[in-house]
Parts: structure tokens; sequence; C-alpha cells
């Protein structure tokens, strides 16, 4: 356990990316902890348990960001949403996270699905520091329908201006929508052959990710070239 935890962290705000999921932001009195891009916090929240919740800010900012869905079986994301958490517990910071230090010189492909976006923009966030480090960076983000997207106005100028090439999917079309359906796996298909000496770096549910090493498999990553943060 990192020596400076447990600490007390107070919502400072919160930003609504849809009805059911926001960022929250956190801060403390205290010093905040160090920790790796796309590692994974232990919130505790009195009378509501503990979760985890990855960290959607990157290392060294000035306050910790979590993007949180509400599951109403999870009584601690019902504490979040209706205000509920007077006090909250950084308890620990868990996973290997994403290390970029060792990804110097490889193109990139983030591959991502609902709220596994929030690991992966940390570690986009971090690296934009020292962007020159990297090679192509290509991030792949899958949901279900298009207000499922969290952080589009910072794709639309952050990103881009730092060279992000994105594309997004969804699996359950309707309105407007004219780009790709499917699920984020099938997008794969046109952005690996396009890559020089590339790491995959996955985020999404159990399942989304063993089919995503399946199919980056069959495009021909080797397993040290698949990567994931926990």
């Amino acid at each position: 356990m990192n020596q400076q935890l447990p600490i007390s962290l107070n919502i400072t705000r919160t930003v609504k990316h849809t009805p059911s999921t926001w960022s929250f932001f956190m801060s403390s009195p205290n010093p905040l902890p160090s920790f790796i891009a796309g590692q994974v916090a232990v919130l505790e929240i009195d009378d509501y348990g503990e979760s985890y919740f990855a960290f959607a800010s990157a290392p060294g900012e000035s306050e910790f960001e979590f993007l949180v869905k509400h599951k109403p079986a999870f009584e601690i994301t019902t504490a979040l949403f209706e205000n509920r958490a007077e006090t909250i517990a950084l308890k620990n910071i868990v996973g290997k996270g994403f290390p970029i230090a060792d990804y110097k010189g490889h193109d990139l492909i983030f591959v991502a699905m609902g709220t596994g976006l929030a690991p992966l923009r940390s570690t986009l966030r971090h690296l934009f520091s020292n962007r020159e480090d990297f090679g192509r960076l290509f991030v792949l983000f899958g949901a279900r329908t298009v207000e499922d997207f969290y952080y589009q106005n910072e794709m639309a100028a952050d990103w881009r201006k730092h060279g992000v090439e994105l594309r997004q999917v969804i699996s359950q079309p309707g309105g407007d929508w004219d780009g790709p359906t499917g699920y984020v796996q099938s997008l794969l298909d046109n952005v690996v052959p396009e890559m020089n000496n590339p790491l995959a770096l996955v985020c999404g549910s159990r399942e989304m990710q063993e089919q995503t090493k399946i199919r980056l498999g069959e495009l021909g990553f080797a397993p040290e070239q698949i990567l994931t943060n926990y």
C-alpha cells in the first residue's frame, strides 16, 4: 500500500456526461498520493462499503477524476449520485496501470468500451506531455449509443491537437448516427495494418477484453503486445 494511504477525499465538482454516468472530481487537504496512469483506486464511503474506480485523470493533476456509472445494485454509486458521500476514504491504489515510459517509440492503440475509457484517458493525458516520444496514437471507443460517448469536446480539441486518431462505434444504432455499428473490436481490422511497432492497451468488460485479445492475436499481435491495466 502507498505509505500516504488511507486519506480522506472531498468531492469538489461533478460533470454529467449522461444521466447515469458522471465525472466526480475529488481532492484532499492532504497531499494527493502518486499513481501510475491507468491504475485503480479503492474508495470507501461510510455505511456504503468500498469499490474500485479507475482514475480518469493523469498523474500529477491537481484533482483526482473518476468516471462513474450509476449502478443501483452498488450502493456506493447511489451514495455518490445522491450526494450522500459525506466521508470518502482512498484506501488503496491497485493494478499495474500503464507505465508509459516503457512504451516509447511504439505506435499505441487504445481499445475501450464504456467507462473502460477512464484508465485509457488517464494514460493519454499523461503521455501528451511527452508526445514526441511516441508514434501514432489510435483510440477505438465502443458504446451502446451515441449518447454514451464521453469527453467528446475534449476529443475534438485536445486529443486532435495531439494527433490522436479516433474511431468510434455503437452497438445499438439509431437516430442520426451514420458511423460504424457493432462492437469495438470490429474496428481493429482497418487500423492495425497501418501501425508500426504497435502495442495495444485494452480496457472494458472481461468479455470485451477476451474478444479483443483474440482478434488482436489473429491480426498478428503477440501476447506481450496486448496490455491491460489490472
